[in-house]
């Protein structure tokens, strides 16, 4: 074999070779890409010309090339897949169009995704809202809610009142010789409309009934957001369930007005929050709105027995003397309760002390409330109010008996369930009696 014939026979061997490296280079290329797209590839007879192969794998009737390049549009053959997949395989980042440059397409798809993931990262940390409605109720004022009352027919209810205690035989002549003054004719009518109200159940149809409910929730945990109807949060705020109305006993709607009528005067509101805070206090604590209920209930007797008719016919009004009254057997009850360190086991014996000396001393209760509010705006420490159990006696009232059942009791005081007045049977309610 000559040396010309040499050199021949060995370039057509080194394209041979060639050939077959660019067989099998092609059949890795489209045996991963189907891999990929889990799509059937289309075959075609291979044909060797020149000692290059001319066989060029089909995906999706669109023909790949050695380089990866699609004929059309350089990386349609790939649009389909995840940009994620594109990002993990090194052998299809090489295969796109434009090498490592990304397509105005990829960079768009990115950028969504991006987009998408930081606002379901925002969504977590959006805090859901105990609201029934996507806007808040408005709050109500006192005003408000009593013109209510008294623009709504009642009549069904006014049937039903005990404005005044009824008297036979020698009581009801002591009563007329020695006892308070009867309540002016011309104060009757509102009167009546306030032992109406309280006769009043709570109607979950009625808006103004919604919106005092939830002003009341509002004012004294200090929040913007609406609460649900029913449910645990009632409890946090001193009713013995999830359902306020179930506390009404004995007052009706009017134990729900007396705390409005707390929360909602800004001169009684810091009075309210600090009994609130008490009535959360680790040892001290108590149903703050059973508490309220109590105290409005001990208001409907001393206006029942008359105990208030003076200072009413003095100042032409009962509602308002009414308000301030049971304000000022809350703020008995407060004072007695943190001075002298009383617990929930006292409860029945500080209720029972508060409405004996209310109804005896109503004028003197009026005036202690008086004396507080403009001690507390002058900036001042309001007298009663000393955290220090030494800093008042216990009142005789409670007797040794009383000192020493509530010591006793003590530790028990979170086991057991709140009485008052309020559940008394009405038989009893002229001579109410704690349990």
């Amino acid at each position: 074999m000559t040396s010309k014939a040499f050199r021949g026979h060995c370039q057509d061997h080194h394209q041979h070779s060639t050939g077959l490296r660019a067989m099998e280079e092609n059949a890795d290329v489209s045996s991963h890409t189907e891999g990929l797209n889990v799509l059937p590839r289309e075959h075609k007879p291979m044909e060797i010309t020149n000692g290059h192969s001319t066989y060029k794998p089909v995906i999706n009737g669109v023909v790949i090339g050695h380089n990866g390049k699609d004929h059309t549009n350089g990386s349609a053959s790939f649009r389909s897949l995840p940009i994620s997949a594109l990002k993990q395989n090194g052998l299809l980042q090489s295969l796109a169009a434009g090498g490592n440059k990304a397509s105005p397409t990829e960079d768009a798809e990115d950028a969504e995704l991006e987009k998408a993931k930081q606002e379901w990262e925002t969504l977590d940390n959006i805090q859901p809202a105990l609201s029934e409605d996507s806007n808040p109720t408005p709050l109500i004022s006192f005003n408000e809610a009593l013109q209510y009352f008294q623009t709504t027919d009642l009549g069904d209810l006014l049937k039903n009142i005990q404005p005044t205690i009824r008297r036979t035989g020698l009581a009801a002549i002591a009563h007329f010789l020695f006892g308070p003054p009867r309540l002016h004719r011309e104060l009757l009518e509102e009167r009546d409309l306030v032992f109406a109200i309280a006769q009043c159940p709570v109607d979950n149809s009625q808006t103004v009934h919604m919106r005092v409910l939830q002003t009341i929730n509002k004012r004294l945990i200090g929040t913007r957001l609406d609460c649900p109807r029913y449910g645990s949060h009632w409890e946090n705020i001193g009713f013995q369930g999830t359902d306020p109305a179930t506390d009404l006993r004995g007052t009706g709607f009017l134990g729900l007005m007396h705390t409005l009528y707390f929360v909602m005067d800004p001169e009684t509101l810091p009075l309210a929050r600090d009994i609130y805070k008490l009535s959360q206090h680790p040892t001290q604590n108590f149903p703050f709105c059973v508490m309220s209920i109590n105290m409005t209930h001990i208001a409907l007797q001393a206006l029942r027995e008359e105990a208030l008719s003076k200072e009413c016919n003095r100042r032409q009004q009962v509602v308002g003397v009414l308000n301030e009254f049971y304000v000022a057997a809350f703020l008995h009850v407060y004072q007695l309760w943190k001075t002298q360190q009383k617990t929930i086991a006292d409860s029945g014996f500080v209720l029972k002390e508060v409405e004996l000396f209310a109804k005896k001393n109503p004028k003197q209760m009026l005036r202690r409330l008086e004396v507080f509010l403009k001690e507390r705006q002058a900036g001042g420490v309001p007298r009663g109010t000393s955290p220090d159990p030494q800093g008042q006696q216990p009142s005789p009232s409670l007797g040794e008996r009383g000192a020493k059942a509530g010591a006793g009791q003590g530790s028990r005081a979170e086991e057991l369930h709140f009485t008052g007045v309020c559940d008394l049977p009405p038989d009893m309610e002229g001579e109410a009696r704690l349990i």
